[in-house]
């Protein structure tokens, strides 16, 4: 396995594990964070059991292929085409 494979494969696998918890931050307390911003008692926080495993995944993997994209950048692995 070459130096630049193995950059891709870190990259996106921190790419998704960022992804997971920014969804986990965003779920939690980021709801939470919203409500008193807003000052709508209805919004509240849930947990990723609440949530559910599918749109926990429909939300965290575009976060993390965002994230790639931005890592693909700054670390020049190259993943995307110029």
């Amino acid at each position: 396995m070459s130096g630049l494979t193995l950059k891709r494969l870190i990259v996106v696998a921190v790419s998704q594990v960022l992804g997971a918890i920014l969804t986990v931050l965003l779920v939690g307390p980021g709801f939470d964070i919203l409500g008193v911003l807003l000052q709508i008692p209805a919004i509240r926080g849930i947990s990723t059991a609440t949530y559910g495993s599918l749109y926990f995944l429909a939300t965290s993997i575009p976060i993390g292929l965002t994230i790639m994209i931005w890592m693909d950048q700054f670390v020049d692995t190259r993943i995307l085409p110029d």
